[in-house]
């Protein structure tokens, strides 16, 4: 069992920075990782994949602005979002893949993870 709480959420006008965080109940070095986000009245989309090599992959909606990163001796994922745009407004999930994944690089599927945070609101104002 992995329990996740994301911060670091806020309001920002555009092209701003926030850097969220996730804190991890347990070891989540050996796991991929992610973050999603959700809109009112939007499916969840991913935003970045973080393989257990550190490989990563983005959406490219926000490929050059935001990177994900790992902290395994704190246990933490971050998202660092720069140029933040209106269109970024959305609750920020991380996740964890917990179980044998035999694909390569993480994720991009909600529906492969298995552990979710209760999310952290990012709102941008234009």
């Amino acid at each position: 069992q992995v329990q996740l709480v994301e911060s670091g959420g806020g309001s920002v006008q555009t092209g701003g920075s926030l850097r969220l965080s996730c804190a991890a109940s347990g070891n989540t070095y050996m796991y991929c990782m992610a973050w999603f986000r959700q809109a009112p009245g939007k499916e969840r989309e991913a935003v970045a994949s973080l393989d257990n090599d550190d490989t990563t992959i983005y959406a490219d909606s926000v490929k050059g602005r935001f990177a994900i990163s790992r902290d395994n001796a704190k246990n933490t994922l971050s998202l660092q979002m720069n140029s933040l745009q209106p269109e970024d407004t959305a609750m920020y999930y991380c996740a964890v893949l917990a179980h044998v994944w035999v694909g390569y690089p993480a994720p991009l599927e909600a529906y492969d993870y298995d552990y979710w945070g209760q999310g952290t609101q990012v709102t941008v104002s234009s």
